[in-house]
């Protein structure tokens, strides 16, 4: 919480007249809360606090408030006086509670000191569960480690001094979302990427949702700027979409090997769902490496992420650059105040049990032929699965067992807290051929077994009441479809994989889920260690369970067939299939269907009901389910309450009354949480370390509930405001009650017929379980009976049709408490044995002969042979006497028992040849299933009736008009499986119900109890199943019951049933002697089971009761006739009787109006009882149908009102229950009932019989039907629109009749709908009788009716209007507001001074607004509305008019009450809904309004005034329209590159412009700056289309949206939305007025419909008054500029004054585009504005220019001077280092134009010289500081694409290579925008200079290039090595911007090209040693060679000069000897 105390303020500023009436407001978070004004005050004192609630959300470092003063109008906006910012960073980061801000200077608009100041004091308090930065961490968590109890051996779950070890708390919004597929659209814009890893990289983003990949543009650099947005468009179960995962995957396009992933991100949709507004804007994500979970960092990238679901506005996302978000740090994307951290959730794979066959036994069978064991319960190879966030871990699979073993621990690894919450475990059965098959599926829902502590509000002793999931040692159980194998296909496999409830026990396994904070596992599957082996085997000790059932009634069953049986088992214990377990009493006896006499079939079981007994074992768990019980106790209290507390409020009932519910409903919640205390852990088995942490927090919100409950008892004043407290104490109780640690599975009840299952229900143990601990610890529906309607397994028409209802009382417990059970049980029970003696009639002898495949004696079904003798009964049991005959009675009761009324029927059949004649059947007469029976003839009126009437077919029914339905027999059937009602040549099976009435005589008697055969057989025409008792000539076969009763040894009481388990002892008779033991044994278990004794509970008593239902009306129906309306009934079912009401014709809202009274209601078992827990009575509404069949229009349910003695008084109160269908809602019906117990024979108390309507019709009582008050109703009809053809003609002369109540009424007839389709006379007036109590209103019903040839007036559309609150009105209220609009009020008057004259004087001016147009432009206007002041500088500077942007439709702005303040627009429908899921067909629309007031009862007294008086004329005119359409928003991209080309077209009655020409190519939001101007005659044009479509070369254009206006509205509206007022009234200049009437005429109109004296100018037009006020000129216009285009002073004045009448404001509206294709979702928004200027008002003023704004041309010059400092990467021949340094730059989006300079050759020092000019021009928009490029994406591109970019350069510096690669040696990114200041010397230039993006930069570290013009210095380069950034040299450059312009006047070129000046650059000095050794031989001689080698080369001439000197000597030596010796010359 947020508290912010402002005290005062001092010094404000004087206003020109008096003081201002300041008040303050502050802003937080958009949040905005505000002081009250203080009159006339320059030093007010405020001294009030404003509260913000900070949802769970802590400040961070860049939170702050806005506070702002302003002084108080009381009409028109506030006046600024200042503003103040004050940042939280103080009290987000440190311990302080409460920061005082004294004397704080507030600040005008323009950022100046107005000299005043402002103090206040500012305290906060983290929300529960936020963690402040961690370095401020350690003070705050010393004394809490103590307090942490321990987790009963297990160890703690939480140390709660450990920082972020929190799931935050989710506030689920998620509630209102149908559970069906649905359009979903998700949103993910990826605007740029931060300190990416790697260097020279090319990052490319991939987003993956749902099965859909998508990828942004290839981008350079480590920081790219993408700015692109991806459409997801979804279709499924929002709870499936949540699950799944949205990925962020950064990859590195330069590299192709297998390391390009850089990082990524994963969240879950949910958790995006969960956020306000469904919307993540502009947050950091946090890159991560996949795989290596210790790694940090690994890059951020800038992302918004939307989902939208169905009517979910986008939120408006504000383009500017805001600086702020550019700290990483305080905008990631976290839950709240949390560091993401590893952890590892720990999950141990013990068992399972229970494991159903999967796999087909072929391999077995063979195995049993060669005489091994056939075995098939281990047909199953499992392994489990686990999937969380993403990652999926199995364990082994273990072939061929039920039970296996795994002891397996799965590691998930997991960033926490996660966004993903539930681990989906699977349990597979491996194959190995084919796919594997799921066995069973369920979740761990993590929010469920950890906590955040979020849910503890208000300080406990335990601050920390957060732990991390936790769970078990526990038994998960497993559903799905039906256990029993089949090798076909399973149609219900589906539920196996978790989707849709499970409809069988599939069994369980044994897990524990356990969190490891931090440390990563070693492997991902590991096997558990033995000890922990060992502590498990204690959570698996078994106790036993009783389970017993008693089964009252079925009813409601609507398909009767074979006979029915129940089965209940609870795991595998009872099910009848199973032969793992015991066979028990767990199935009820077969029992055949009989007709309730109106529309149902029950089970006639009548005092003898069935019931079962189960025995199971199951671990005892009655520590946690005796919680759950206790908090569901309190909540069901708590919400019984609620609710009534709640239809008290709605029915607006006094306010004593009101107090009462209030004070009873907090007495009870205290009471119930005093008094019952959840169970102590203590010494109970079983305990985890869940169990513990649920203890305290269970206990922590319960006594926060109580402190609550005080407080608001001793505080509470409004119990409105109250409500929504309570509602959130509830729904905390039912989450709290949500228990996952339930290892005892649910009770499954199923439905077979025959031996096919067909439908079931679940219900958890828990409700039924008995608890020792204390009452309110037991189950709801311990020992209680209640009302279960069964469902079919996955139900594809979603409980359209229920297949039974139930009255069932079922009792759980501990197998030591059955004793209590005695307590409970009601009626006596007995058990027998039972087997049936079987004869056939064979030539007129009964004997055994004819019986063919059945034995003498055999079990009910006849197909199990049995022997008295071969019974033995169970182990503590004994027989009580012996065997005897006892004909089965309730099988035989007659169907008419307990009726008043009967239909007897009889079904006619024939049959034939194909194409023959049709003849009587072999069968001539049979019942429903094909039974033989007597004729219509033969069947006499039995004693005590009389026939109401003949015999007659039954044509309600999918029949012809003869009554006959059709079939064909296909074989092995004898008779048709399915009947059609036309007749088709191939159909050889007809037959018809035949049907005739009768009635009871009242007080004769009935034929005696017909005992039937003296000798108990009861007979059959066929070996079948439905038996009588008279013997008829026609029987063929014979059979009856012989039981034995057996009573229980050794106990006494009900309990003693729990003992019967196993089957009845017995032999089987095998009759093969010679066969060998096996086949005995096998025998055996064959009929295992088969004959398990029957127990019953008889009841010697029953009670009469007698039930009245009152249904009075029902609204808002579905349609389904193809005339817009229904023909509603209902049959209305309580128990075994139903009625059926009257049918309604044609409406969707019918009354009724009938009492059903069922006289005699025969209920078994205790009124006390049935009190507590009373049947519901069930109403099923259809809809008749002459032909076909009904159809179901939705079911409702009532609880009637239980009076035990008729002295009880109340009558009960009529409610609206809601009516479903397909479990969604379909309406409401208003009912009630009572259930009156008779005393015996006594019918005199019962109360007064209703008034009669007709012969059988009884009407609601008085007492019951609601009062009522004569009411008018005055209805504006003014006229039709858009009706579309009925039967494929238009719709030309057509009446409305508007019915309400009783009442109707008709308009006059339109004559002609094409000329002008109002309604001549507009004004009805209806007189009703309505009820006084707002609740029973009945609807209006519209329909609208043509007259067509031949007389005919089919309803071509209709429409209901359920409330008429909204309509009310007080009549004798002003008059003089009449909604009258200016522009038709201007045409009823005539045509006079409509010349606009607009003065001349205008020549001076033109040339200052040549100039002006150069600098301001519309759109100056339009960026200074929206507050992005760098786009238009000069405007606001000059005093010029902004206006206003609306972020939705004009119609949604609250003020003009969406512009239906004359008439609204209702929607006309028709037809049947034909696809379930639509609406139904619009087919036009009505416009029109009503109002409604109370007349008086005494006829003397006059009526009240009407209202709608004074109307404009209803003509049609022609109207000039124009649409400016600004720009688009976001729209949905349309071609594969994720983009789309708009334009727009607009359509406007039958004219269209297309805009083909200007489309914007590869835009996602387009600036169109396009106006069109059409003409129209409204209202017949009304509709105008704005359609914005996406331009296909080759392919059709495809439309991404549209939307519609309704000009009439604009028109018609009295808040002048025709065209909008602008602020000041310009007579030139760029806000030049634009509308027909000066400001004058229009506030004279006004002034004319409000009933007010004309307004009066004086002083030259300087004062005005207006509506008996003066208003000054000199007051409006203080403090504004005044301009030379201002128009004169009187019509300015009158402008002013308009503009505080609260009417349209000159407007931008942005517009949501729909498209049919996915009609809930926004396609994108369009920002527009209409003008409309009818045409008799003469020409309206000249058009804005709104057309776009173009961008200049710029270059950038960058001289590179030198280089220092480089990396020397090279060595030499000589071995030096050196480098060839060349420098590049370029522009990002500009890459094509890379320069680069010389190179610079062998560098020894790092430095180079170059002096060398770059020049980037580029196309630069200063308004928005960013470039725009416009290219080719790919060579065979159509259009070049516009891409806008922030103006950075980007300089490298490479090492030549003339024979490899280049070398990469270092680069900078320098943004343009915020430039590195550079250094002034080489040596001060370092890496420091260059932010690292963790630190937020000083604002004087960045400069603007475009503001400096030139800069120039040194620069570091740096490359990045191993994630650290190396220095990689340092580079001198001058960088300078010129405009087009500049470039021409002092012209460079690029290089040192010509013109080579400004400056001129010289070739650079070099040193010598720089050169290439290829080019240069001489200078590498002298410069390498030389310098290295000199004294080695003069070595070598000195030593080649000595050998040749020697060399020479050799040589001429001998010579010189021997002339020597001879001397030739001597």
């Amino acid at each position: 919480m947020l508290r912010v105390a402002v005290e005062s303020a001092a010094g404000l500023p004087k206003k020109k007249l008096g003081s201002p009436d300041p008040v303050a407001s502050v802003v937080f978070k958009d949040e905005k809360k505000k002081t009250k004004p203080i009159n006339s005050e320059l030093n007010p004192v405020w001294n009030e606090t404003l509260e913000f609630d900070l949802k769970g959300v802590p400040l961070d470092s860049s939170s702050y408030i806005d506070v702002i003063v302003k002084d108080h109008e009381t009409l028109g906006k506030d006046k600024l006086i200042g503003s103040a910012n004050v940042s939280l960073k103080d009290l987000a980061s440190s311990q302080v509670k409460s920061l005082p801000v004294k004397n704080l200077a507030l600040l005008d608009e323009n950022g100046k000191n107005i000299g005043a100041t402002i103090s206040m004091t500012i305290g906060y308090e983290p929300p529960a569960g936020a963690v402040t930065n961690t370095q401020d961490q350690l003070d705050g968590t010393g004394g809490e480690e103590g307090d942490v109890t321990d987790g009963g051996g297990q160890g703690t779950v939480t140390s709660p001094g450990e920082p972020g070890q929190k799931l935050r708390p989710r506030t689920r919004k998620r509630h209102n979302l149908a559970n069906k597929p649905q359009d979903f659209q998700i949103r993910v814009r990826v605007i740029e990427g931060r300190q990416l890893p790697g260097n020279n990289i090319k990052p490319v983003v991939k987003v993956h949702v749902c099965g859909e990949t998508h990828r942004t543009r290839i981008r350079k650099g480590n920081n790219p700027y993408f700015d692109e947005i991806f459409f997801f468009n979804i279709n499924m179960l929002p709870s499936e979409l949540f699950d799944e995962i949205i990925s962020f995957r950064v990859y590195n396009s330069n590299s192709f090997r297998a390391d390009c992933l850089m990082g990524e991100f994963k969240l879950d949709i949910g958790y995006i769902y969960d956020e306000p507004a469904h919307c993540i804007m502009k947050k950091w994500i946090l890159l991560n490496d996949p795989d290596d979970s210790s790694s940090g960092a690994k890059g951020y990238l800038k992302v918004s992420m939307f989902v939208l679901g169905t009517g979910d506005e986008p939120p408006v996302e504000k383009k500017e650059q805001d600086n702020d978000k550019d700290d990483v740090e305080s905008n990631l994307l976290l839950p709240a105040g949390v560091a993401l951290r590893w952890v590892t959730l720990r999950l141990k794979v013990f068992r399972a049990e229970d494991i159903p066959q999967m796999d087909d036994s072929i391999t077995q069978t063979i195995k049993a032929a060669f005489g091994g064991q056939e075995n098939k319960k281990n047909l199953v190879d499992p392994f489990v699965e686990a999937w969380f966030a993403g990652k999926k871990l199995c364990t082994q699979i273990i072939e061929k067992n039920a039970n296996p073993e795994w002891n397996q621990q799965l590691n998930l690894q997991v960033k926490f807290p996660s966004m993903c919450e539930r681990i989906k475990l699977t349990v597979f059965d491996w194959d190995r051929l084919s796919g594997n098959d799921a066995i069973g599926t369920t979740y761990l829902d993590l929010t469920k077994v950890a906590s955040s502590g979020g849910e503890t509000e208000g300080e406990t002793e335990n601050s920390e009441m957060g732990f991390l999931p936790a769970f078990g040692p526990c038994y998960i159980n497993l559903y799905g479809s039906p256990r029993e194998f089949s090798s076909l296909s399973d149609p219900y496999e589906d539920l196996n994989l978790g989707k849709g409830e499970g409809a069988a026990y599939r069994g369980r396994i044994l897990v524990e889920l356990s969190t490891k904070l931090d440390g990563k596992a070693d492997k991902s599957v590991e096997e558990i260690p033995s000890d922990d082996l060992l502590v498990v085997q204690k959570y698996q000790r078994r106790r036993k369970y009783c389970l017993c059932a008693v089964f009252h009634s079925a009813t409601m069953i609507q398909e009767p067939g074979e006979p029915i049986q129940f089965e209940v088992s609870i795991g595998n214990y009872g099910n009848k299939n199973d032969l793992t377990c015991k066979p028990l009493a767990s199935t009820t006896q077969y029992s055949c269907a009989v007709f309730d006499g109106n529309n149902y079939y029950y089970l006639p079981w009548a005092n003898t009901k069935p019931v079962i007994a189960i025995t199971s074992f199951w671990e005892d768990i009655s520590h946690r389910l005796d919680s759950v019980n206790i908090i569901l106790y309190i909540s069901n209290h708590l919400q019984t309450n609620l609710s009534a507390l709640k239809s008290a409020v709605q029915s607006k009932a006094p306010d004593e009354r009101l107090v009462e519910i209030w004070l009873k409903l907090i007495n009870q919640l205290m009471e119930d949480i005093s008094s019952v205390k959840i169970p102590d852990l203590e010494g109970k088995p079983n305990l985890t370390a869940l169990d513990i942490q649920m203890k305290l927090l269970r206990d922590s919100v319960l006594k926060n509930i109580m402190k609550g409950a005080k407080h608001l008892f001793e505080e509470a004043t409004d119990v409105n405001k109250c409500l929504s407290i309570i509602e959130g104490w509830l729904d905390k109780l039912k989450q709290l009650a949500e228990e996952s640690q339930i290892s005892m599975p649910d009770v499954i009840i199923w439905m077979l017929r025959g031996e096919k299952r067909v439908a079931y229900t679940r219900i958890p143990a828990h409700q039924v379980l008995y608890s020792s601990y204390s009452e309110q610890a037991c189950g709801q529906f311990c020992g209680k009976t209640q009302t279960v309607f069964m469902k079919y397994p996955m139900d594809s028409k979603k409980g359209l049709k229920i297949p039974i209802q139930l009255r069932v009382n079922m009792w759980l417990g501990l197998a030591t408490e059955e004793k209590k059970f005695n307590h409970y049980a009601e009626g006596v029970f007995k058990v027998f044995a039972e087997l049936y003696e079987n004869q056939a009639q064979v030539l007129g002898k009964w004997g055994t002969t004819g019986l063919l495949n059945r034995s003498k004696f055999s079990d009910v079904t006849g197909k199990v042979k049995l022997k008295h003798e071969y019974f033995l009964p169970p182990v503590g049991w004994e027989w009580e006497g012996d065997w005897g005959v006892d004909p089965e009675k309730s099988l035989l009761t007659e169907a008419d028992a307990g009726h008043t009324d009967f239909v007897d029927e009889v079904y006619e059949n024939e049959t034939r040849l194909p194409g023959g004649e049709w003849k009587l059947a072999a069968e001539p007469y049979t019942d429903v299933n094909g039974e033989k029976v007597r004729g219509p003839t033969e069947i006499e009126c039995p004693l005590g009736w009389k026939w109401e009437d003949n015999w007659t077919f039954d044509g309600n029914r999918a029949v012809d008009e003869r009554g006959w339905e059709y079939g064909v027999t296909i074989p092995p059937d004898d008779k048709p499986k399915s009947w059609v009602a036309t007749e088709k040549m191939y159909h050889i099976h007809r037959r018809r119900r035949m049907i005739r009435p009768r009635k009871r005589i009242p007080g004769a008697k009935t034929a005696a109890d017909d005992t039937g055969d003296p000798e108990g057989w009861e007979y059959s025409s066929l070996i079948g199943w439905k038996f009588h008792r008279q013997q008829r000539s026609s029987d063929t076969f014979r059979r009856r019951r012989w039981r034995r009763k057996m009573t229980p040894a050794d106990r006494v009481g009900a309990s003693a049933i729990f003992k019967l388990e196993g089957a009845l002892g017995q032999e089987v008779d095998v009759e093969s002697k010679g066969d060998e033991k096996g086949s005995k044994a096998e025998a055996s278990v064959k009929q295992f089971g088969a004959n398990t004794p029957t127990v019953s509970c008889t009841f010697d008593q029953s009670y009469a009761y007698h039930l009245r239902v009152y249904v009075y009306q029902a609204r808002n129906l579905t349609s389904l006739d193809k005339d817009s309306f229904s023909d509603p009934y209902v049959h209305v079912s309580f128990l075994h009787h139903s009625q059926t009401t009257e049918t309604v014709r044609s409406t969707l809202n019918p009354t009724w109006d009938q009492t059903f009274i069922f006289k005699n209601v025969e209920i078994y078992g205790d009124p006390q009882s049935l009190a507590q827990n009373p049947p519901a009575v069930v109403m099923e509404i259809f809809d008749s149908d002459q032909v076909g069949k009904d159809e179901m229009l939705g079911r409702s349910t009532c609880i009637p009102l239980v009076k035990l003695n008729s002295g009880m008084d109340g009558s009960p109160k009529l409610l609206w229950e809601p009516v479903m269908h397909k479990n969604a809602p379909a309406g409401e019906v208003l009912v009630a009932a009572e259930l009156i117990l008779k005393a015996k024979g006594n019918d005199t108390e019962l109360p007064l019989v209703p008034p009669k309507r007709g012969e059988k019709l009884y009407m609601v009582p008085q007492g019951v039907r609601p009062v009522v008050q004569l009411t008018a109703i005055e209805v504006l009809a003014w006229g039709l629109r858009n009706m579309k053809t009925y039967q494929l003609a238009p719709v030309t002369s057509p009446v409305l009749v508007v019915e309400c109540g009783e009442e109707r009424v008709q308009t006059a007839v339109i004559k002609n709908m094409k000329k002008c389709p109002n309604f001549p006379g507009n004004v009805l007036l209806l007189k009703v009788l309505l009820p006084k109590e707002e609740m029973y209103t009945p609807p209006i019903v519209l329909k609208v009716i043509d007259h067509r040839p031949f007389g005919r007036k089919p309803v071509v559309g209709q429409c209901t209007i359920s409330s008429l609150e909204e309509f009310r009105c007080d009549p004798y209220a002003t008059i003089a507001e009449v909604a009258m609009s200016s522009k038709v009020a201007l045409m009823a008057a005539s045509p006079r001074d409509l010349h606009v004259n607009i003065d001349d004087g205008r020549q001076h001016l033109l040339e200052a607004q040549v100039l002006e147009k150069e600098t301001v432009d519309w759109w100056s206007k339009f960026y200074a509305s929206v507050g992005e002041r760098e786009k238009c500088r000069p405007y606001l500077d000059k005093g010029y008019d902004t206006l206003e942007v609306y972020d939705h439709e004009l119609e949604s702005v609250k003020q003009f009450m969406g512009l239906t303040d004359f008439c609204n627009t209702f929607k006309l429908y028709r037809g049947k809904n034909e696809s379930d899921d639509d609406d139904p067909a619009v087919v036009g629309e009505f416009k029109g309004s009503f109002k409604m007031y109370p007349l008086p009862d005494d006829p003397g007294v006059p009526p009240p005034p009407r209202q709608f008086i004074e109307l404009p004329d209803s003509i049609s005119q022609e109207c000039v329209v124009r649409i400016y359409v600004v720009q688009a928003i976001d729209l949905q991209p349309k071609d594969n590159n994720g983009k789309c080309d708009p334009y727009i077209k607009i359509s406007l009655g039958k004219k269209s412009i297309d805009d083909r020409d200007n489309y914007v190519p590869y835009a996602l939001n387009p600036v169109f700056g396009r106006m069109f101007e059409m003409t129209c005659f409204l209202p017949q044009d009304k509709d105008l289309k704005i359609a914005v479509y996406d331009f296909d070369l080759l392919s059709r254009d495809e439309k991404v949206g549209e939307t519609v206006i309704d000009l009439e509205n604009r028109l018609l509206s009295r808040f002048g939305s025709y065209c909008g007022l602008a602020q000041t009234y310009c007579i030139s200049g760029p806000n030049q007025w634009r509308d027909q009437l000066k400001p004058s005429q229009i506030l004279e109109q006004l002034a004319r419909w409000k009933g007010l004296s004309p307004p009066r100018s004086e002083d030259n037009g300087n004062t005005l008054s207006f509506g008996g006020r003066l208003y000054c000129l000199s007051d409006f216009e203080a403090n504004k500029e005044i301009h030379e285009h201002l128009g004169p002073p009187s019509e300015r004045i009158a402008l002013h004054v308009l503009r505080t009448q609260g009417l349209v404001p000159e407007h931008v509206e942005t517009r949501t585009l729909y498209s049919s294709f996915q009609p809930t979702l926004p396609q994108g928004k369009l920002q527009m504005w209409v003008d409309i200027f009818p045409k008799r008002l003469g020409p309206p003023g000249p058009p804005f220019d709104i057309s776009p704004r173009k961008a200049k041309k710029y270059f950038l010059r960058v001289i590179v001077w030198n280089t220092y400092d480089v990396v020397l990467d090279e060595t030499s021949i000589t071995s030096e280092n050196m480098s060839d340094i060349y420098v590049k730059g370029w522009m990002p989006g500009m890459e094509e134009d890379k320069q680069k300079t010389d190179v610079h050759y062998r560098s020894l020092d790092g430095e180079g010289n170059f002096n060398w000019r770059f020049v980037f021009g580029f196309e630069y928009l200063p308004a928005e500081q960013l470039c725009l490029v416009s290219k080719k994406e790919h060579f065979w591109s159509l259009d070049k694409s516009e891409f806008r970019i922030p103006p950075k350069l980007i300089v490298q510096i490479w090492d030549n290579d003339k024979f490899s690669l280049d070398d990469y040696l270092g680069a900078i990114e320098l943004d343009l925008q915020h430039l590195i200041n550079p250094a002034k010397t080489p040596e001060k230039c370092s890496l420091s200079m260059v932010p690292d993006g963790t630190t937020p930069p000083k604002s004087d570290q960045f400069k603007s290039l475009f503001d400096q013009k030139s800069v120039r210095g040194w620069w570091p380069c740096y490359m990045d090595k191993d994630g650290k950034r190396e220095l990689g040299g340092k580079v001198e450059l001058t960088l300078e911007i010129v405009n087009e312009k500049e470039a021409d006047e002092r012209p460079s070129g690029k290089g040192r090209d010509e013109p080579n000046m400004n400056p001129k650059l010289d070739p650079p000095k070099r040193p010598e040693t720089s050169f290439f050794w290829f080019s240069n031989p001489c200078k590498t001689c002298k410069f390498i060679v030389w310098r290295r080698f000199k004294w080695l080369f003069i070595g070598l001439v000195l030593l080649i000069l000595v050998l040749l000197f020697i060399g020479i000597l050799l040589y001429s030596l001998p010579n010189y000897i021997s002339m020597k010796i001879v001397k030739p010359y001597n």
